[in-house]
């Protein structure tokens, strides 16, 4: 039993040392390298911090560009998909008052017209970009709400335009919010 029972306190020694504080260690080291020191990127607007660039936030005023819907309830903490499949009843009518929620505040658009990326989630539940796509079919919403020409809203899409490495063109959510609140 003894020659069975010292190799395996040594073991889990080794794995606590190994696993519990260096690489933990490494990890926070490598950290600090980074840019915001292992923060994320945290957005402030006069400085007050309103956000993460890279995280998925809720907007549903009329006022802002919507966000592509979570499966998590924006909770970074559970960031997941909701393993639902597309022909699982339940993820069906989540998708269909996702639908039906977005025709009812754009009256000028069609269910065909519809991006994929404003109803259904992300495998992540946390995407913070929409579609280029979805952020015009959004324009002439912000515009009447919030009273000013559609062309600036539409000059706003384009300035901010990004490419994912793949060149995929997308919007950022919270930073074309940020810069909708900016306009004058």
């Amino acid at each position: 039993m003894k020659q069975h029972i010292l190799p395996a306190i040594k073991l889990t020694l080794v794995c606590v040392l190994l696993f519990m504080i260096t690489y933990p260690a490494l990890i926070w080291a490598v950290a600090q390298a980074a840019p915001a020191k292992g923060e994320g990127e945290t957005v402030t607007v006069n400085g007050k911090t309103v956000g993460y660039r890279l995280e998925g936030q809720m907007f549903n005023n009329g006022r802002y560009f919507w966000s592509r819907p979570s499966a998590v309830g924006y909770n970074a903490a559970g960031s997941a998909g909701s393993n639902k499949g597309p022909s699982n009843p339940d993820y069906l009518k989540e998708v269909q008052a996702r639908i039906d929620t977005f025709l009812a505040h754009h009256p000028g658009v069609s269910k065909a017209q519809l991006p994929s990326d404003m109803v259904t989630a992300s495998g992540s539940g946390l995407d913070p970009d929409i579609s280029l796509q979805a952020a015009g079919i959004q324009a002439e919403r912000i515009a009447k709400f919030r009273n000013i020409a559609k062309d600036k809203i539409d000059a706003l899409i384009r300035h901010h335009i990004e490419k994912s490495i793949n060149g995929i063109e997308r919007i950022n959510v919270l930073s074309i919010n940020i810069a909708l609140d900016q306009l004058k």
